[in-house]
């Protein structure tokens, strides 16, 4: 659905002005030479402007893009009126489903903020309905975009590594209490979720693409140790992937919020890997049987296939390969790397620990039946 008026560029709209939201404007921006942004939306009439203004100084153009620009407060006006060809949804989780549904309805292309929804059901219902009408769902899982992960991936598929033994996942993502004061649906079962539901989704999404495998059963724990809110600050739990291998998970809210923590490790036949990000530095180490590291080689690898412009771009900010593989996708009509049966998988699989946690036992993936969020808050865990 190419803007006829600009052949080479999609137009863009964003649905939703909070923080995140900064990262997409950067990354659209950045991406001028396939990408137009034409509107923004909110509810608050004032979230556009203040959100532009925190941008100012990160976007190349401001005055040219600002210029063009449109603010709504209905989104379906705002569909209706612009017609975009692709939505960027980045509002609460628990309003997912419904505007991600009349955006598709409205034949737009979507990037949709992690979690996908809040049901495993609706999640499914999204990509059906999307693939039904050849349209595309990108996900926020950020972590597939990072530096030399599409390479490992692809390894990992061709059997370079040998077979995976186990895989383990850290999220250690702090947050105060001051957090979750600032918004009211935050830390709810309803409309947020947990440690696991908001900071571990992705990650677990990551383990999957790199295992090269769906999780076939989990036994998770859940605790409210410090924070302030209705669900867990801290989750731990195994996963047992349908390739045999299995995956222990960690994830808390409960940490310093000044030392953010995301870690990943793989232990394969031929080698082990081992992917961190602390403190917004990342670290990769895929060190072979015989002790040698092969980091540095995928490195120059995945430079000279995308380019060190590209590398560094999407090293500081991961929407931005988000963007890019969602307009190649478009163009191509292939599927984006995180695509929406990725984003259904990954809910899947956090729906299926929280009821783990609930029945108190292991609980088959993918889950047969819906499993909605809040029926976790019948379960008193503070």
């Amino acid at each position: 659905m190419p803007d006829n008026t600009e052949p080479n560029r999609l137009k863009v709209a964003i649905i939703g002005c909070g923080r995140v939201s900064e990262k997409h404007i950067r990354a659209v921006t950045g991406l001028s030479d396939r990408l137009v942004l034409c509107a923004l939306a909110d509810t608050n009439p004032d979230a556009p402007s203040q959100l532009l203004k925190a941008c100012k100084k990160k976007i190349k153009n401001y005055s040219e893009v600002t210029a063009a620009l449109k603010t709504y407060i209905d989104y379906k006006e705002m569909l209706s009126a612009e017609k975009p060809d692709i939505v960027a949804i980045t509002v609460p989780s628990g309003l997912h489903f419904q505007i991600a549904k009349d955006c598709l309805e409205a034949n737009c292309h979507i990037l949709l903020e992690k979690p996908m929804t809040m049901s495993n059901k609706t999640s499914r219902e999204l990509y059906e309905l999307a693939d039904s009408k050849g349209l595309r769902i990108a996900m926020g899982h950020i972590y597939r975009y990072f530096p030399i992960v599409s390479l490992l991936h692809e390894d990992m598929a061709n059997g370079v590594f040998g077979k995976v033994g186990h895989g383990s996942v850290i999220v250690r993502w702090g947050h105060d209490n001051d957090y979750y004061k600032q918004a009211a649906w935050r830390g709810t079962w309803k409309s947020d979720g947990g440690a696991l539901m908001n900071q571990t989704v992705h990650a677990l999404d990551l383990m999957c693409y790199l295992m090269n495998s769906e999780a076939k059963s989990v036994n998770g724990m859940i605790a409210n140790r410090f924070r302030d809110m209705e669900a867990e600050d801290t989750a731990m739990g195994v996963f047992t992937f349908s390739n045999g291998a299995l995956c222990q998970v960690e994830g808390t809210t409960a940490t310093s919020p000044k030392d953010h923590e995301a870690s990943f490790f793989i232990n394969a036949e031929k080698a082990a890997i081992r992917i961190s990000l602390r403190k917004g530095k990342p670290s990769y180490s895929i060190t072979t049987i015989k002790g040698k590291n092969l980091a540095f080689k995928y490195l120059r690898r995945y430079i000279k296939q995308n380019g060190l412009k590209y590398l560094i771009a999407v090293a500081k900010n991961p929407h931005y390969g988000i963007y890019a593989d969602l307009h190649r996708a478009i163009t191509t009509y292939t599927s984006p790397v995180a695509d929406g049966r990725s984003g259904y998988l990954a809910v899947d699989m956090v729906l299926g620990f929280y009821r783990s946690v609930l029945k108190k036992a292991e609980t088959e993936l993918p889950l047969p039946n819906e499993f909605k969020i809040e029926e976790m808050a019948k379960l008193e865990i503070r």
